[in-house]
């Protein structure tokens, strides 16, 4: 499965705690992030990220390409809805883009806790589906 991390500044350190509990977890999956995100869980964790560039530099688009191509399996976007961020039409592209293609997304620990635990029962296997059948070869 394909991971991506992303976390608004005030959500870094609650995104690298999340990653350090789940590190097990994550460790079999392909792991996706953001710029700072990225570098702030490997710095706390034996994890090996593929990070894109900051949020608001493009990053939050370059996993939307992904997603877009319906590429990505799961997203954990901790988003601080108490600030405005420079980007947001950026933010908002993203998420519409899970919802075009059916991504699970968590913004907040508490949905991201609950997909993980799906995730460990194996709850996600349709996803398996989608990357091995793309789409005009079903019929």
């Amino acid at each position: 499965m394909k991971i991506a991390f992303i976390a608004h500044d005030r959500k870094k350190e609650e995104i690298v705690n999340f990653a350090i509990a789940y590190e097990k977890t994550f460790s079999h999956h392909e792991l996706y992030s953001t710029g700072t995100t990225g570098k702030n869980i490997m710095g706390n964790t034996e994890l090996q990220i593929h990070r894109f560039m900051s949020g608001p530099l493009g990053g939050d688009q370059q996993i939307g390409a992904l997603v877009a191509e319906n590429e990505m399996d799961l997203i954990i976007f901790l988003r601080d809805p108490l600030m405005a961020q420079p980007h947001e039409p950026d933010i908002i592209a993203l998420l519409r883009l899970c919802d075009v293609q059916g991504i699970p997304v968590a913004t907040n620990v508490a949905t991201a806790e609950i997909l993980v635990k799906a995730l460990e029962r194996g709850d996600f296997a349709w996803r398996e589906l989608v990357h091995k059948y793309k789409p005009g070869d079903i019929e």
